[in-house]
């Protein structure tokens, strides 16, 4: 602890599995609001980029969440009302279990529509990933709707997660924010 972390900081690695994770995040999420508008002739490499970033996020985002399982993060600062740590709480522990599902459900999804990343949409261009199943049409639609309900969810948690630290940076100023950077 230090003057300007005075309860604490995270751990250098936390710090680089948070920040690491924000771009291919923020380039999944737009890359999903806008494929369905994306001309049929690029469609394929645009969903090669989206799928190879969701199977970049499930690496970062499992590496993550091991650093987390054994990295004890800093304590709250202890003027937090309880309840705003239990919501703080619950939108760290709905984002991690959502960034490992996500990528999951989408990795299942093209299996399931008969694309997996092999060939021309290979994982980075060139890397063929095992197929997990045979093509399912009858499931695809299922876990499609899984997927994008899951990146739904993430918006509003992303958006209380931010949200939160704002508010302790502007409105408390009690460091929040500053034990991530």
């Amino acid at each position: 602890m230090n003057e300007r972390h005075p309860d604490g900081e995270y751990s250098r690695g936390a710090k680089w599995f948070h920040w690491l994770t924000l771009p291919p995040l923020a380039l999944i999420l737009l890359s999903g609001l806008t494929i369905r508008f994306i001309a049929d002739d690029a469609k394929m490499a645009f969903y090669t980029v989206h799928e190879s970033l969701g199977l970049l996020l499930l690496v970062l985002s499992a590496a993550r969440l091991s650093w987390r399982l054994t990295h004890q993060p800093p304590p709250m600062a202890p003027a937090m009302p309880a309840l705003e740590q239990a919501g703080a709480n619950a939108v760290h522990a709905l984002l991690y279990v959502l960034l490992i599902v996500q990528p999951l459900l989408g990795f299942f999804t093209t299996n399931a529509y008969g694309f997996p990343q092999r060939d021309a949409t290979a994982f980075l261009g060139f890397i063929n990933v095992p197929t997990f199943m045979d093509a399912a049409p009858e499931l695809a639609g299922s876990l499609h709707w899984a997927h994008s309900l899951t990146g739904w969810l993430l918006i509003p948690l992303i958006a209380a997660h931010i949200t939160g630290v704002l508010r302790h940076h502007v409105g408390h100023g009690d460091g929040t924010l500053l034990r991530m950077l």
